[in-house]
């Protein structure tokens, strides 16, 4: 269970770097504690998306995967992010990604973001 809280949190910090960074990347509330709540049920969304999803996804784009050397997850990681935008208008949540290289970056930083916080962060189980 802290794992996935940890995981949660790390998600949710790097979504909100990109939110920052990226003006075509959005995050609305009428406060502080309404945007950090979005942005944790998003990056709840976003780790049940890459969780259930995106294996599925690089299982079918292996041979992409294959060819490009790894270069394909790029991709992925922006339809991941189109998906999540798409799947939190569905649940009525502020957050919204416009467009498919606005996707692309965002993914490249929020992959990022992770990386290092999840280096960083503790790995209990």
């Amino acid at each position: 269970m802290k794992n996935f809280v940890v995981k949660t949190i790390a998600n949710a910090a790097a979504l909100a770097v990109a939110v920052w960074l990226i003006d075509k990347i959005t995050l609305t509330g009428d406060s502080t504690g309404k945007e950090i709540g979005t942005l944790i049920l998003v990056a709840l969304i976003f780790g049940v998306v890459n969780f259930l999803v995106k294996p599925i996804v690089q299982l079918l784009s292996l041979p992409l995967l294959i060819l490009t050397l790894g270069l394909f997850t790029l991709v992925v990681n922006a339809l991941m992010l189109l998906l999540t935008s798409w799947l939190a208008g569905q649940f009525d949540l502020s957050f919204h990604v416009e467009g498919f290289w606005t996707a692309v970056l965002g993914g490249l930083i929020i992959s990022v973001v992770s990386w290092a916080l999840n280096v960083v962060l503790p790995d209990g189980d």
